[in-house]
């Protein structure tokens, strides 16, 4: 649950588990954030003109040090594109709590309010909130701060050394946990806090800084800063990917307008690139991503499995995307109306039933079944944060966005390198001259992935076909669920399909088949296959509609491509440059989550290429790196989760 405040008679917060209060008062809260902090980093004036500042803290407490930093950001007309801030937090408070401790100050109480909008389900690991379009990116490292920055490794220019008393948490300034912060820092990173005990001073030069005492801020006498600068040569960090090399040009060529291709082009627009995107088709969306709606919803599992942790990431990553990027289209091409998951035949079970893990899955309340015309026992989860997307709408608003050209009816035939050129990648059709040229190329092209590199990869077709039809020619009074229902198969009540009030059902997922379009007895059969889907996901409703399942024709099919790999997960970076010319990317094999794990594939893709500090779990983000090619052959594939 939320770390608990006590409020002291004089208003302010207070920590009962350290004894400790997180600030004297509201005003003195506020200095402290502008005067230790902020300007005892040397900031605005420190990142001016940079193309992105990481300031790394290892207290996060109430967000005060994080609004105050960002509001400078905001105000700063030579500010950095981007702005990573990085917190540890062990013991996370509400976002209730949090908006009540805000200082009355009009700009940083809006500014809470956007943080605390996004400021739920933090369970144990990392999270990465966005703020700003994208521009403003807080990681959030829920968790004991030594493991957790031991484990993430953040390339930091600036630190906030900030916590409860040293007597009071030692072990947040303890010297293994300043000696995990030095290894986050480069050689002038500074450093400022309002503790000046000796044993912080000798930890902090025993990592490798120099330190010295300034004048403090009240209620404080005296302040220390500290600048990484060891006398030593310190041992460069081992990165917990494999080194990517970042070009001095900033074009980029992706293959493939897909979701993958669509995110991956607007992460790296928002990063200042030039991104072309090429496909074979007229428009985008012309593949897998042309499938009529999509659910959006997490995996859950009792051991809280890999692919479980990777899908929350995956869902906070799209939420914010939408709200973002699409926010004029919620209704129309998007909703997180929540998502029943009806576990038929299965006692599901969750990895925790706090209010953090609620808010990401919980056990169905009566009134969700009931909703969903199920029984009010039926074995079912509720996803608050699931919902719906039209993949087709958003992969052309992402494309929309400044920086990125979209080229259709490009096929891509052959991809050259020349290093001696000065823009080194061409892009090759049938005939001359190059269709693009680039500085990086990124392969996104789903099951055609394959044709363009030149290394075998663990890559495997799904065909899948889903049904859909309008609401107009159901029977009146047919028992629709209130939101959707997925499990095994999904059931999408009320989307827009080419103008009408449709619904869509399946999905069919036919591993090692990828020939298009259908003949009409595999239509026949993807319809038959997804109305026994829907009879054991939704009795009623597909009593209801088994005159349209029969009847030929009366229903749509849709039918697409995935891209599967052995372990289930995304395969996202470079290929191995000790095999293969430098800056050929590829971000594929998404299967059927691709609408829950394109945007943070896309930002996992552009965190490596940028030595940024990673939007998911270290281990997470080795799981779907490409550096994994070189051992799967000998790694047994994770068994593909049941539902």
């Amino acid at each position: 649950m939320a770390e608990p405040l006590q409020w002291l008679d004089d208003g302010t917060p207070a920590s009962a588990r350290f004894g400790d209060r997180y600030h004297s008062s509201a005003g003195q809260g506020l200095d402290q954030a502008r005067g230790v902090f902020l300007a005892g980093c040397g900031l605005p004036q420190g990142w001016a003109g940079q193309a992105r500042w990481c300031v790394l803290e290892t207290g996060f407490g109430l967000g005060l040090n994080f609004l105050v930093t960002w509001a400078a950001w905001r105000a700063d007309p030579a500010r950095p594109r981007l702005l990573h801030f990085v917190s540890c937090e062990a013991w996370p408070v509400s976002a209730q709590d949090l908006l009540r401790a805000t200082p009355p100050d009009p700009e940083i109480q809006a500014l809470a309010a956007e943080l605390a909008a996004q400021f739920q389900g933090l369970v144990p690991g990392v999270h990465r909130l966005s703020f700003d379009g994208g521009q403003v990116l807080l990681t959030l490292l829920i968790g004991e701060a030594q493991a957790m920055l031991r484990a993430q490794r953040p390339l930091a220019d600036s630190v906030y050394l900030d916590g409860f008393a040293p007597r009071l948490n030692p072990q947040m300034w303890s010297g293994h946990t300043l000696r995990a912060v030095a290894r986050c820092c480069h050689r002038g990173t500074r450093l400022a806090t309002w503790s000046t005990a000796g044993s912080v001073r000798d930890g902090l030069t025993q990592a490798g800084f120099k330190v010295e005492k300034v004048p403090g801020i009240a209620p404080k006498r005296e302040n220390l800063h500290a600048i990484y600068d060891p006398h030593w040569q310190p041992h460069p960090p081992h990165p917990v990917l494999a080194e990517a090399r970042l070009p001095e040009g900033r074009r980029c060529a992706v293959i493939g307008a897909g979701l993958a291709g669509a995110c991956v082009a607007a992460s790296l627009a928002r990063r200042g690139w030039q991104v072309t995107v090429l496909d074979a088709a007229a428009q985008p969306a012309a593949g897998a991503s042309g499938v009529p709606a999509a659910i959006c919803a997490p995996h859950t599992s009792p051991d809280d499995s890999l692919i479980s942790r990777v899908s929350r990431a995956g869902l906070r990553t799209l939420q914010q995307t939408l709200r973002c990027t699409a926010a004029d289209m919620q209704g129309k091409a998007w909703d997180l109306t929540g998502v029943l998951e009806h576990a038929v035949g299965q006692s599901p079970r969750l990895a925790g039933d706090s209010a953090e893990w609620q808010a990401w899955s919980m056990h169905a309340p009566a009134e969700r079944c009931r909703a969903a015309q199920l029984p009010a026992e039926a074995p079912a989860l509720w996803h608050p944060g699931g919902g719906w997307v039209l993949p087709g709408p958003l992969v052309r608003r992402l494309l929309q966005q400044s920086g990125i050209t979209f080229l259709g009816s490009t096929r891509v035939r052959q991809l050259k390198y020349d290093g001696e050129a000065a823009i080194p990648w061409r892009l090759l059709g049938a005939d001359d001259p190059p269709l693009a040229q680039a500085d990086i190329v990124v392969v996104c092209a789903g099951p055609h992935t394959q044709e363009l590199v030149p290394e075998a990869l663990p890559l495997q077709p799904a065909r899948g076909t889903t049904s859909w039809g309008t609401r107009a020619q159901t029977p009146p009074g047919a028992p629709w669920p209130a939101t959707p229902v997925n499990g095994h198969g999904m059931l999408i009540p009320h989307v827009t399909q080419a103008g009408e009030d449709a619904w869509v059902c399946g999905s069919t997922f036919e591993r090692d088949l990828d020939a298009l379009p259908l003949t009409s007895e595999e239509v026949a059969a993807a319809h038959q296959a997804n109305r026994d889907k829907l009879s054991a996901l939704l009795p009623a409703l597909a009593q209801d509609l088994s005159g349209l399942f029969a009847h030929a024709g009366a229903l749509h099919a849709w039918s697409g491509v995935r891209c599967t790999t052995p372990d289930h997960l995304p395969l996202v970076g470079p290929l191995d440059e000790t095999a293969h010319p430098p800056g050929l990317w590829i971000c594929t094999g998404l299967g059927a989550r691709g609408a829950t794990l394109a945007a943070l594939c896309a930002e996992l893709l552009a965190a490596h290429l940028h030595h940024e500090p990673l939007p998911l779990d270290a281990k997470l983000a080795q799981a779907l790196s490409t550096q994994r090619l070189r051992h799967h052959k000998d790694t047994p594939a994770e068994k593909p989760p049941t539902r």
